[in-house]
């Protein structure tokens, strides 16, 4: 893995970048990871959600018709 490419961006937000950019709130953000269905890690203190867990999660949302 090469992590010296620079236009890879960011590979976890914090809760708080999870928010701002789904435009959803914390609480609903930490309901998900309680239940389980929105994987979260911890690093020290601050828990952050992997790209890749976060587009998987709001995969599984209902579509609206």
């Amino acid at each position: 893995m090469d992590f010296d490419n620079d236009d890879l961006g960011p590979r976890a937000f914090r809760i708080r970048d999870v928010c701002a950019r789904t435009g959803l709130g914390r609480t609903t953000v930490y309901a998900a990871i309680k239940s389980g269905a929105l994987k979260a890690r911890k690093c020290g203190r601050r828990t952050v959600i992997l790209i890749s867990d976060l587009d998987a999660w709001l995969g599984t949302l209902p579509t609206v018709r």
